[in-house]
């Protein structure tokens, strides 16, 4: 394997935990812990990123390297706090992800590459540090999907199994099982979180808060260093834009993270750590596939930006004593609300292949989202029809397949043939080709996205040693905007089958 040209800022201008050894124990003015990852019987390449690989001056050779899926390089263990579910955790940390360093590719950007479910630290608590294949392989799928989908996002590089079983209670049940295990190899140019930043406020200790918050600043938004009195409150004003952008993104794709803790927020704005994550099928606001958040839905999909000023304004909390003028940090949490506002209705409007700025396409926008709740109406698909239907010729045949339930399609059918109507005058208005409103809304509605059934399907097969759909599902998901012939499989609405099955409608914070 070729060598890669590390140059670790993080470790050499930030402290270290003074105690060695992966040991569980609270970790007290340092960044981070050293450790490395734990050997594994039999690594096997289940699949990885050319993508990535490139990104990182790495060949395929590189990657099936023995040297590659051996890597016992030594690393770190980045420390956090966090509030998680709202309410504040303590110490937290990367428990099963070791960092082996921060890459410069050969286009000179930096990025850190970290191994996901490669042995125990300091922060596993009583866990083992490892992952199981069903989430290992959930989290590659869709780190690749997003980035392809336009959606701000950490990346994926590699994904092996590790020969060795792991033990996992899915749903916290009392029903532990031993499941395959396996490492994801995940790539960001940051996995500074919101959290890194809590952890020393909460313990008062502001020289380490205002080292971490300076690093930050200097290595991640080098164009604000030479800012002076100014750069902490320009930073915490472009962490809040960042972050709306993302929410608007995943509202524009109908993605729900599942576990917006304060500690899985990217002080980059992307979109980090997949967990308990899915993909709206019928619209639903109020859906969240964590069960552990089933009681409360804190992050259902229609709370996620609203959960996301909430964090920020834990963040803003963090950094105020490094601040002489909190109106800075009111103007960010102010600066979120009208970006997020912003971006979204640009997002909605092109979603409807809807030229911007007519009174009337906020009430438009509205009504539509209603009605595909009442209907139980599949998101992705929907947009796709609706792009391509006759606008001379109102009808809902083209909608057949958005559906979940024929019996509401019977009964209020009717409302979306009322709105259609609606719609088309609103488009004649553009006084173009109609064409150029289906290019428009083909640019920016995915006709594949990564939904947890079609992972499920890949899960099923990898854990039999058969990587052939996994790698269907990545080719397809490469391209999610061109309908691609030959794989209408992978832009069905979801079974029946898998309405309630584990997997692919419920999963936990363990999954």
């Amino acid at each position: 394997m070729r060598q890669l040209d590390f140059d670790n800022r993080f470790v050499r201008e930030l402290p270290a935990d003074p105690q060695n050894g992966p040991g569980t124990r609270q970790v007290k003015a340092a960044a981070y812990s050293f450790a490395s990852p734990t050997a594994v019987s039999n690594p096997r390449l289940l699949a990885y990123s050319p993508n990535v690989a490139l990104m990182l001056g790495l060949e395929d050779a590189d990657i099936r390297s023995e040297s590659f899926l051996h890597a016992r390089k030594q690393g770190i263990a980045g420390k956090r706090g966090g509030h998680q579910f709202g309410h504040w955790a303590g110490q937290l940390g990367d428990g099963r992800a070791i960092a082996l360093g921060e890459v410069i590719g050969p286009q000179k950007q930096r990025y850190e590459l970290q191994l996901k479910g490669a042995g125990p630290t300091p922060y596993s608590r009583h866990a083992d540090g490892r992952a199981v294949l069903r989430s290992s392989l959930r989290e590659f799928v869709c780190s690749e999907a997003m980035h392809f989908l336009g959606v701000p996002t950490t990346r994926a590089l590699s994904l092996i199994t590790t020969g060795d079983d792991v033990v996992r209670d899915m749903f916290y049940s009392g029903d532990a099982k031993p499941e395959p295990g396996a490492i994801v190899c995940r790539v960001s140019p940051s996995f500074i979180r919101f959290g890194n930043f809590e952890l020393p406020a909460s313990r008062g200790d502001t020289e380490l808060l205002g080292q971490l918050v300076a690093f930050c600043i200097d290595r991640d938004f080098p164009h604000l260093k030479d800012r002076g009195e100014n750069r902490i409150a320009d930073w915490f004003l472009e962490v809040c834009e960042s972050t709306a952008l993302l929410m608007a993104h995943w509202m524009r794709v109908g993605f729900v993270h599942g576990v917006m803790n304060t500690d899985n927020m990217s002080i980059l704005g992307l979109t980090i750590d997949y967990g308990p994550y899915g993909w709206l099928e019928n619209f639903d606001p109020d859906w969240t596939p964590n069960t552990t958040d089933a009681e409360g839905r804190r992050y259902a999909y229609g709370k996620q930006p609203a959960v996301a000023q909430w964090n920020l304004s834990r963040l803003a909390g963090a950094i105020a004593s490094l601040l002489p003028d909190h109106e800075v940090l009111h103007a960010g949490l102010n600066c979120y609300g009208d970006v997020f506002n912003e971006k979204h209705r640009e997002m909605n409007a092109a979603k409807l292949g809807l030229l911007p700025s007519h009174e009337d396409d906020a009430v438009l926008v509205q009504d539509l989202f209603k009605l595909m709740q009442k209907l139980q109406i599949d998101m992705t698909l929907f947009f796709r029809a609706l792009a391509a239907i006759d606008l001379n010729v109102v009808s809902l045949q083209p909608f057949e397949p958005v559906f979940y339930d024929a019996g509401l399609r019977n009964s209020d059918g009717k409302d979306l043939l009322a709105w259609l109507a609606r719609y088309a005058g609103r488009i004649r208005l553009h006084e173009e080709p109609d064409s150029a409103r289906r290019d428009r809304m083909n640019a920016v509605n995915p006709l594949y996205v990564p939904r947890n059934w079609l992972a499920q399907q890949a899960i099923d097969a990898a854990e039999q040693g058969d990587a052939a759909e996994l790698h269907s599902l990545m080719e397809v998901l490469r391209n999610p905007y061109k309908e691609q012939t030959g794989r209408e499989r992978f832009a069905l609405p979801r079974p029946e089958w898998a309405r309630n099955r584990a997997g692919c409608s419920m999963l936990s914070c363990s999954s």
